[in-house]
C-alpha cells in the first residue's frame, strides 16, 4: 500500500529550494532532540511510543468491553471536551459502522438547550456512557457527568453502575468515584495531554464501541512512528511540514487553512485545529489554524482566499482512493448539465480539487498538500501520529512548550471565581 506523501505546491514563488534546504538542515537538530532529549518534556511524551499505552493487553481489554456495549446499547454517550473527545469523534464521524449504537456527545458545552435535547433523545433506549477527564476538574464534563449519572440512576437504579465507564488518571477523584460505585475504569495516561491522547484508552475505547478497527489505527501509528524515527532520512514528512510552516510564518503567512473536499474529514480538521492552536498559540507566537470544507466553502471563504489579504496558506488533504460512487445518468430534462452525463461524483469532486489547488497556487497562495492513500483506520492512525509529531517539532522550532496551555487555565480561573468556587 502506498504511503502518505507531502508536497509544497507553490513552485518556489515564496520559498526557494535553497531556503528550504537550509532550513530543513538546520531543523534536523530538533528531530534528533525529539527522541533523545526526553527529560525536558518527560511528563508529556507518553504518546511518542505507541506501545507504552496500547500494547496487545490494553487493546484486548478495550475491544472486549466495546463488543459487550455494542451488543447491549442503542446509544453510547461520550462525555468529554477538547482533547478528551476530538480524536474519537473525528474517526467515529468518518467511519462509524451502521450496525452499532448511536454515538452522542455531551460534556463539550454548557448549553441547557443541547443537554435537554440530548436527554429527550435517550428515552426508551438502552444507554451506556463513557466519561473522560484527566483530572476531573474541567467544568463541562464534570456537570455533564452529573446530569447523565442522575438520569442513568433514575432509569436503571443499581444497574446504572454497569452502564457507566470512566476514563481518568489513576488516583484522581474520578478514579475514586469509579471504585466507590463499581464503574469500569479506563486509564487516561498521566504523561499524555488531552490533545495527544488518541493512542490510549481515551480515544480508542469510544472508537471501538463505534465499530472502528482500533488495531488497524494503532498499526498505522506504529508504522508512522517507525518512519519518522529514522533520523538518517532526508525526507521526513513531519519535519518537512514543520519547516515549511515556519518559513511561511516568517514571510507573513500567519494563518494556516486546512482544506479538504471530503466531508468525512470535517471533524479531523477540528482535532487538528485544537492540536496546533492549543500547542503553539502562546508567547505571542504560533500560526492560527482554521479549516474549510470545499467545495461548499469555495462559495464563501473561497473569495477571500483568492483575493483577500495575503496572510493565508493552505494545507490540502488529498485522498487518492475513491470511497463511494454515484454516476450522473442522462436526464430527460434539459437542465444545462448534460456535459456531465456519465461522470461520477468522485470524478467531478476530483476535478474541483485539482482546479482549486491550481487556481489558488497560480494566484500566489502558498499551498501544501498531504496525500493520503485512503480514508481508513490505518491512515487515520498515520495522520494522528504524523501531525502530533510535527506539532512537537514545530513548537520546538518556534521556541515554545508544545504541551502546556496556560491561556486555557487563565480563563478557568475567572470562570470559577464568577461561579463561587
Amino acid at each position: 500500500m502506498s504511503k502518505m506523501d507531502f508536497a509544497y505546491m507553490d513552485a518556489g514563488r515564496h520559498i526557494t529550494a535553497e531556503e528550504y534546504e537550509q532550513a530543513y538542515a538546520e531543523n534536523r537538530k530538533f528531530l534528533e532532540e525529539a527522541y533523545t532529549d526526553s527529560e525536558r518534556y518527560k511528563d508529556s511524551l507518553g504518546w511518542l511510543e505507541p506501545e507504552e499505552w496500547v500494547g496487545e493487553e490494553a487493546l484486548d481489554r478495550i475491544v472486549k468491553k466495546a463488543e459487550q456495549v455494542r451488543r447491549d446499547a442503542d446509544v453510547f454517550v461520550l462525555v468529554g471536551v477538547g482533547g478528551s473527545n476530538q480524536a474519537a469523534r473525528a474517526v467515529i464521524k468518518a467511519l462509524q459502522m451502521e450496525d452499532g449504537p448511536e454515538i452522542l456527545y455531551a460534556g463539550n458545552n454548557i448549553s441547557a438547550h443541547y443537554v435537554n435535547k440530548m436527554l429527550s433523545s435517550l428515552e426508551g433506549k438502552s444507554v451506556y456512557i463513557n466519561v473522560i477527564a484527566k483530572n476531573f476538574e474541567t467544568l463541562e464534563p464534570g456537570i455533564g457527568f452529573r446530569v447523565l449519572r442522575s438520569w442513568q440512576e433514575g432509569r436503571y437504579g443499581k444497574e446504572a453502575n454497569s452502564r457507566i465507564a470512566v476514563t481518568g488518571t489513576t488516583g484522581s477523584r474520578l478514579h475514586e468515584i469509579a471504585r466507590e460505585n463499581g464503574y469500569d475504569f479506563f486509564v487516561f495516561p498521566d504523561n499524555i495531554g488531552g490533545r495527544y491522547s488518541v493512542l490510549s484508552d481515551v480515544g480508542l475505547y469510544p472508537m471501538a464501541v463505534a465499530g472502528i478497527d482500533v488495531r488497524a489505527l494503532v498499526q498505522g501509528a506504529r508504522d508512522m512512528k517507525a518512519e519518522l524515527s529514522d533520523r538518517e532520512s532526508e525526507d521526513n514528512i513531519a519535519l518537512k511540514y514543520a519547516t515549511y510552516r515556519k518559513l511561511l510564518l516568517e514571510k507573513g503567512y500567519a494563518i494556516e487553512m486546512m482544506a479538504f473536499f471530503e466531508p468525512q474529514l470535517h471533524y479531523f480538521s477540528k482535532w487538528w485545529i485544537q492540536l496546533f492552536a492549543e500547542s503553539e498559540g502562546k508567547q505571542g507566537k504560533g500560526i492560527y489554524p482554521v479549516s474549510v470544507s470545499y467545495s461548499e466553502d469555495l462559495h464563501s471563504v473561497g473569495q477571500y482566499v483568492q483575493e483577500g489579504q495575503p496572510i493565508i496558506f493552505e494545507t490540502f488533504l488529498d485522498v487518492e482512493k475513491q470511497n463511494a460512487s454515484i454516476v450522473l445518468e442522462a436526464d430527460h430534462v434539459d437542465d444545462g448539465f448534460g456535459y456531465l452525463d456519465g461522470k461520477d461524483f468522485w470524478e467531478i469532486n476530483r476535478a474541483a480539487f485539482e482546479a482549486t489547488i491550481g487556481a489558488h497556487s497560480d494566484s500566489g497562495i502558498p499551498c501544501l498538500k498531504l496525500t493520503v492513500p485512503e480514508i481508513s483506520e490505518y491512515y487515520f492512525g498515520q495522520m494522528f501520529y504524523m501531525f502530533e509529531f510535527a506539532c512537537y517539532l514545530s513548537g520546538s522550532i518556534l521556541g515554545i512548550n508544545p504541551f502546556d496551555q496556560p491561556g486555557v487555565e487563565n480563563y478557568k480561573g475567572y470562570m470559577f471565581s464568577r461561579l463561587g468556587k
